[in-house]
């Protein structure tokens, strides 16, 4: 006889629960093969079955199940202390009872967090060696000042508009600066663990994520003192506008997300350009830009904070000639601002679309001029730090990819 209330326990949740405790229970039993351990294979099987009938039965049976679990685990811990102080297995036992119950309302859920658990445990020694070893202070203190941004400061920045023509968001805004640190620090993590390999190529994308106008200037300094690396250079400036290109994406995601959905041709005609030039001159090998170390930063904050002060600026500055010289005036100040910051300049355009001052058809021509300005700009800078070769090849590469946006856009007209 079932218990009052309950239907038969289906297979599916007492299927994973049993799956879910026998992986883990494996995985720890392998992680000692030299000892015996106190919770190994059976016992995991058996926690977490425990945890799916006593959930099923009832939840005080399950309260009272997960409870004796952490019992024996606690007592496990003080016969072994000695010789292992750690509380991984304890722990684990415990989190393997409490996937079983899971699986009784979320199989899927306890299932693959089942998966997770078992490669944490059996990931141990690479864990600890990249704690111990691999990451520095400094990375560490940017992880944790990142993650404070987005998890701490976030949720209490308030998310409405405030001030004079109504285009301060704070939320907004942070999270600009939050994504711009992000970015930074999943570029210094994948330049570390690709290395030299792939040289100028792979540092000019990660760089173009955090300033792409800095790249082209750096790559010119790296041409002026080593002329034979002008083609991979050339080619690592264009991949770091592709990097500045795609920033469009999160940008207008967060600024003004329906105005992605009308000039996202333009925004791939433009990568597509931009990504073909930068194959062209790519060539692997060690003799590019050297990664960074662990010792370097993987962000920097204040930068972070100067890319947000200059998008309220425009802002502010575009909303003003918008209220006193109309459209036409927000658009100079936006295309005059993309000669220092395209992004801020982007988050302008939205800005006007979202407020209905732009429609579709300007906007997408609003999106032409700040490509144009911010490649004139560019194509000088290349110009005065890398020579005129140098410069010349960027200045075709953004002017193509200039063209081909223009032509989508007189296509679509």
């Amino acid at each position: 006889m079932l218990p009052a209330g309950h239907e038969a326990l289906p297979l599916l949740p007492l299927g994973t629960s049993l799956g879910v405790g026998l992986l883990v229970g494996a995985v720890r039993e392998r992680r000692h093969p030299d000892r015996p351990t106190a919770a190994g294979l059976r016992t995991h099987a058996l926690a977490a079955m425990a945890g799916a009938v006593s959930l099923w039965l009832d939840p005080v049976a399950f309260a009272v199940v997960l409870a004796l679990c952490g019992l024996f685990a606690a007592l496990s811990y003080r016969q072994t202390g000695a010789e292992d102080p750690g509380l991984t297995g304890e722990i684990t036992l415990v989190l393997t009872c409490l996937l079983g119950g899971l699986a009784v309302m979320v199989p899927a859920l306890a299932g693959g967090l089942g998966v997770v658990v078992a490669v944490l445990v059996y990931a141990k020694a690479p864990l600890h060696r990249l704690a111990r070893e691999r990451v520095s202070e400094s990375e560490v203190r940017d992880g944790l000042v990142l993650l404070a941004s987005a998890l701490v400061i976030l949720p209490l920045v308030p998310d409405h508009v405030i001030g004079p023509f109504d285009v301060f968001n704070p939320a907004t805004l942070w999270k600009l600066v939050v994504l711009m640190m992000a970015i930074s620090a999943a570029g210094h993590v994948a330049l570390r663990m690709v290395g030299n390999r792939w040289g100028l190529a792979v540092a000019g994308f990660f760089a173009g994520f955090v300033s792409s106008t800095a790249a082209v200037a750096g790559f010119g300094q790296r041409v002026r003192e080593m002329p034979e690396l002008r083609s991979p250079a050339v080619s690592a400036a264009l991949l770091a506008n592709l990097a500045s290109i795609s920033l469009f994406v999160p940008v207008l995601l967060a600024v003004s997300p329906g105005l992605l959905a009308v000039v996202w041709v333009e925004l791939v005609a433009a990568c597509g350009v931009l990504l073909a030039g930068g194959l062209l001159g790519l060539r692997p090998g060690s003799d590019g830009a050297p990664p960074p170390t662990s010792e370097s930063r993987m962000f920097r904050f204040r930068h972070a904070l100067a890319f947000a002060a200059i998008i309220t600026a425009v802002l502010f500055a575009s909303a003003a000639l918008n209220a006193w010289l109309g459209p036409r005036g927000a658009m100079v100040a936006a295309t005059l601002a993309a000669l220092a910051e395209l992004h801020a300049a982007a988050a302008t355009v939205g800005k006007l679309w979202l407020t209905g001052t732009f429609d579709a058809t300007q906007a997408r021509w609003g999106i032409v001029a700040l490509l144009a300005a911010s490649s004139v700009a560019k194509a000088v800078i290349a110009f005065f730090s890398g020579g005129a070769t140098y410069g010349i090849r960027v200045a075709i590469g953004l002017a193509l990819m200039v063209a081909a946006v223009a032509a989508v856009v007189l296509l679509g007209a």
